[in-house]
C-alpha cells in the first residue's frame, strides 16, 4: 500500500517579544500564525473499520493540534521564561492575560521545534509527522521535517 500525506491547517493569534533582539520585534507585538501539520502514513485497508481508506481521520488530528497548540498559543503572549519580560508575564497575568512562559526564545523556528515534540507524543504508532510549517507573515515562515530531524 501506498504511503500517503495528510495534512491540516490551522490559525491563532499569538504575541510575543523577543529579548535581547536588536531589533523591533523585542517590543511585544502579534502575529496571525497559520499552521499546516502533514502527517504520513498508509491508507487503512480493513473494509470493516469505519476508518477504512483514511490514513488519519482530520478531526482526529484537528484534536490532538488543537488540544496541543491552538487551545493553548490563541490569544496568548508568549515570552521566554529566562528573560527579565517575565516581570511584564506576571504583570500581564495578575490583570487576567493569558501567558506562557516557555523554555526557550519565541521565534517561529523555536516553536515549530515545540510544536513538532508535542504533536508526535500525540500521534498513533502508525502516523508519523512529517513536517510542519508555522507561517508568521505572508512572507515569512519556518519548517520542520522529520527527515531533517532523524
Amino acid at each position: 500500500m501506498s504511503h500517503i500525506r495528510i495534512t491540516k491547517q490551522f490559525s491563532f493569534e499569538t504575541g510575543h517579544a523577543l529579548y535581547g533582539y536588536d531589533g523591533k520585534c523585542k517590543n511585544v507585538h502579534g502575529h496571525s500564525y497559520k499552521l499546516s501539520v502533514t502527517v504520513i502514513g498508509t491508507p487503512i485497508t480493513d473494509t470493516s473499520h469505519v476508518k477504512f481508506g483514511m490514513v488519519i481521520d482530520f478531526s482526529d488530528l484537528k484534536k490532538i493540534v488543537k488540544e496541543e497548540i491552538v487551545d493553548v498559543f490563541d490569544h496568548a503572549t508568549v515570552f521566554n521564561k529566562n528573560t527579565p519580560h517575565v516581570e511584564l508575564a506576571k504583570e500581564l497575568e495578575n490583570r487576567g492575560h493569558n501567558v506562557l512562559l516557555v523554555n526557550y526564545q519565541p521565534t517561529s523556528e523555536m516553536m515549530v521545534i515545540d510544536f513538532s515534540n508535542k504533536i508526535v507524543k500525540r500521534l498513533p504508532s502508525h502516523i508519523k509527522l512529517h513536517s510542519l510549517k508555522l507561517q508568521e507573515t505572508e512572507t515569512s515562515f519556518a519548517e520542520w521535517y522529520a527527515s531533517d530531524n532523524a
